[in-house]
């Protein structure tokens, strides 16, 4: 029997999200990735296959304005800024992709980051 690997049960669970889940022009596809350190999120529409808006806490303008860049601070900050990007390219509703990972902590903190910010999912 083969031992448990949270990566790949991930994985596994984004595969099957994805499988319901699809961005359109209408409504563009919110896509999160998380690491130990940072968070990135996106809007891209599948159909074009084009990212419309993206932020993350990479970006020199978020790590100056925040203490940490892992936390769930952090990720509300990179929601914030996601939708106040998107609102200037006309975006109001996404669906939202948690990227295989629970609605929980870091993930919910981007969500209703985004959702303040003004996006509908």
């Amino acid at each position: 029997m083969a031992k448990f690997n949270r990566r790949e049960a991930r994985e596994r669970r984004h595969k099957r999200l994805r499988q319901h889940i699809a961005g359109t022009q209408d409504r563009p596809r919110l896509s999160v990735y998380r690491s130990l350190h940072h968070i990135h999120a996106q809007i891209i529409d599948d159909s074009a296959g084009h990212t419309l808006a993206a932020a993350s806490s990479v970006e020199r303008e978020m790590r100056s304005k925040l203490k940490s860049t892992g936390n769930r601070e952090a990720a509300k900050e990179v929601g914030l800024v996601l939708a106040r990007r998107a609102k200037e390219k006309g975006i109001t509703k996404v669906v939202f992709d948690r990227g295989g990972n629970i609605y929980h902590g870091r993930i919910a903190s981007l969500a209703e980051g985004a959702r303040e910010g003004g996006l509908q999912f």
